[in-house]
C-alpha cells in the first residue's frame, strides 16, 4: 500500500522537523514547508492526502492557506494545530470544514500520530459515503445504455449520462486510429478543446500513453497541461481511452472556469461510466453485425427459395412434356392422315375419331395436372391421401419409366381422409419422388407404401439408390445443405417444415436396408373424430 502523503506547514522549523520525524516513524510520507506561499506552490504540483497546518503564521493565516489548498485538492483532509486554542477558533475551524484540531505542544509523542490517523480515517469514510451515493445511479445508467442497440442514439445517451452524472457542460467522444491522422470528434456537448489545427497535448498524452488523466487548472499535475486547460477556459478536465474491437478513441469531460474542479469521487465515477460505455458500444456493434448478417441470410434464403422453385418448375416441366407430347403427336398424325384427299370418308372418320380420343386423353392429363398444381390456399381440407399418391405417381410415371425406374405402390385401402393443406402435402410427395429419381440415374426401384399406424398415416418412400452417407444423416434436413451439384439444399428442408407444421414428422430411416428411405407421418383425422 502506498504511504499517505502529508504536507506539514508551520513557520517554526522545529515544529515541522518534529512532525516530520514522528509521522515518518509511523509510516507516512511527509513534506514540510515553513512558507505558506511555498506550500501553495507545492500543492499545485504534488497530490497530498492531508494538510497539517498551523493557524497563526506571518504573511498568510492557516485558514487562508487551507482554503487555497481546498481549491487545489478538494479531497485532501485538513488537520489544524495551534498553541492558542479557543472556542472562537474551534468554531471558525468547523465553519472552514476542518477535519480535526490539535493543540501544541503535543502532550504525548503519539498524540500527533493518533490525530493524523483518525482524521485520515474519517476523511476516507466521508469519501466512501460520497462515492456510494454517486455510484448508486450508475445501475440505472448501465441499464439504459445496454438497452440501446443502435449506435447513434447510444452515443447521445453516453454523453447525456456523463454530463448529468458529473455535472459538467463539456463532453466529447473522439475517435482515432492507424488509418487516420489525429483525432476526429464523433459527437460532443459544447466544445472544450479545438481540434481544427492540431491535436491538443492533453489529448495526445492520453492517446499515446493509453492511461486516463485528470488535470485541474490550478493543479496538481504537469504545468504545461494545466496551462492548456486554463487557456481553454476550463477549470478541470478528465480524459480516458475508450477502446473496444473496431473502435479506438477517447472520452473527455470538462468543467468551465470558475466551477469546482473534479474530485476523486468524480474521477471514479468517470472511469466506471467509461467502462459501461465501452461495453454498451461493443454490444451495439455486435447487434449491428447481427442485423446485417440476418438480412444477408434472409436475402440468400429468398434467392435460394426462388432458385429451388425454378428448379422444381423445370423438373416438373419435363414431366409435363412427357405426358403431353405423346397424345399431341397422335393427334397431329391423325389429322394429317384425315386431310389426305385420297382417304375414303370411312377412313377419314376413323382418323378423326382417333384424334378425338387422343384429345380427350390429353384433356384428362391436363386436368389431372391442374388438380395437382392448382394452389388450394392455406385452409386445411379433408384429403384422400391414397388418391393423391396415385395422382403423383401417374404424373411422374413417364419420367420415371424413361430412366428405367420401377415404381411399386403398396397403399392401404383403410387410410382415412386426413385434414391437410392439399397442395403443400403434394409438394412434399413430389419432392420425395423426384429426389429418388435423381438418386437413381441408371434406373432402379422406388417403393411407396402407405398405411395407418395407430393415430398416424405413415407414407414411406424407399429407393434402391446409393443411400445417404452416414456423415450426412444428421444434416440432411438442414437448409442449404445438399450433395447435388446443382442442388440448393432447400427441398428436404421445406418439406420438413411443411410436415412439421401439419403436426407430423419427416424422418430418414437408415436401418431399412440399401438405398434411402424417407418416412412421412401425418395425424389421422377420422370423420367421426375430427
Amino acid at each position: 500500500m502506498t504511504a499517505k502523503q502529508i504536507l506539514v506547514v508551520d513557520d517554526e522549523p522545529g515544529i515541522t522537523r518534529l512532525c516530520e520525524r514522528l509521522l515518518k516513524r509511523a509510516g507516512f510520507s511527509v513534506a514540510t514547508q515553513t512558507d505558506p506561499l511555498a506550500a501553495v506552490e507545492y500543492a499545485q504540483q504534488e497530490p497530498i492526502d492531508l494538510l497539517l497546518v498551523d493557524i497563526r503564521m506571518p504573511g498568510m493565516s492557516g485558514f487562508d492557506l487551507l482554503s487555497r489548498v481546498r481549491e487545489l485538492q478538494p479531497d485532501a483532509a485538513i488537520l489544524v494545530m495551534t498553541g492558542f486554542g479557543t472556542v472562537e477558533m474551534a468554531v471558525q475551524a468547523m465553519r472552514q470544514g476542518v477535519d480535526g484540531l490539535i493543540l501544541k505542544p503535543f502532550e504525548k509523542t503519539d498524540e500527533l500520530v493518533q490525530s493524523v490517523t483518525q482524521v485520515l480515517s474519517d476523511s476516507q469514510k466521508k469519501r466512501d459515503v460520497a462515492r456510494s451515493l454517486a455510484i448508486r445511479p450508475l445501475f440505472d445508467i448501465s441499464e439504459t445504455l445496454l438497452a440501446e442497440t443502435r449506435l447513434e442514439p447510444l452515443l447521445d445517451l453516453i454523453l447525456n449520462a456523463v454530463t448529468g452524472s458529473l455535472r459538467c457542460d463539456f463532453a466529447a467522444l473522439l475517435q482515432g486510429g492507424e488509418e487516420q491522422a489525429g483525432l476526429i470528434v464523433v459527437t460532443e456537448r459544447g466544445r472544450a478543446l479545438s481540434l481544427d489545427k492540431r491535436t491538443p497535448a492533453i489529448l495526445e498524452k492520453v492517446e499515446v500513453g493509453g492511461l486516463p488523466l485528470l488535470v485541474n487548472a490550478s493543479g496538481p499535475g504537469e504545468t504545461g497541461l494545466q496551462q492548456e486547460v486554463r487557456q481553454a477556459g476550463l477549470s478541470s478536465m478528465m480524459i480516458t481511452p475508450l477502446s473496444r474491437q473496431k473502435f479506438h478513441g477517447l472520452l473527455a469531460v470538462a468543467r468551465r472556469a470558475g466551477e469546482a474542479p473534479f474530485r476523486e469521487v468524480d474521477w471514479e465515477m468517470f472511469l466506471l461510466l467509461t467502462r459501461q460505455a465501452a461495453v454498451a458500444m461493443e454490444n451495439a456493434r455486435l447487434y449491428a453485425e447481427l442485423r446485417t448478417y440476418v438480412r444477408q441470410v434472409e436475402d440468400s434464403q429468398q434467392a435460394l427459395v426462388r432458385a429451388e422453385k425454378m428448379a422444381a418448375v423445370g423438373r416438373m416441366t419435363a414431366s409435363i412434356a412427357h405426358e403431353v407430347s405423346n397424345p399431341l403427336q397422335a393427334v397431329q398424325n391423325c389429322l394429317h392422315l384425315a386431310a389426305r384427299p385420297e382417304a375414303p370418308d370411312l377412313k377419314r372418320q376413323e382418323y378423326l375419331d382417333m384424334a378425338q380420343i387422343e384429345l380427350d386423353r390429353l384433356m384428362q392429363t391436363v386436368q389431372r395436372m391442374l388438380d395437382i398444381f392448382r394452389p388450394s390456399g392455406s385452409n386445411p381440407e379433408r384429403i384422400d391421401i391414397a388418391s393423391m399418391l396415385r395422382r403423383v405417381i401417374g404424373l411422374l410415371s413417364s419420367q420415371l419409366d424413361e430412366r428405367g425406374i420401377r415404381v411399386s405402390a403398396g397403399i392401404s385401402s383403410r387410410l382415412p381422409p386426413i385434414l391437410v393443406v392439399g397442395d403443400q402435402i403434394q409438394q412434399v410427395f413430389i419432392n420425395l419422388v423426384l429426389n429418388a429419381y435423381d438418386a437413381m440415374p441408371q434406373g432402379g426401384e422406388l417403393r411407396i407404401n402407405a398405411r395407418l399406424a395407430r393415430e398416424m398415416v405413415e407414407i414411406v418412400f424407399h429407393d434402391s439408390g446409393p443411400g445417404v452417407p452416414a456423415g450426412d444423416r444428421t444434416r440432411i434436413f438442414e437448409p442449404f445443405y445438399s450433395r447435388k451439384e446443382q442442388g440448393t439444399g432447400l427441398g428436404l428442408s421445406i418439406s420438413y417444415g411443411i410436415v412439421v407444421a401439419h403436426g407430423g414428422s419427416l424422418d430418414l430411416l437408415y436401418d431399412r436396408g440399401p438405398g434411402a428411405c424417407f418416412r412421412v407421418l401425418l395425424p389421422a383425422k377420422r370423420e367421426n373424430n375430427p
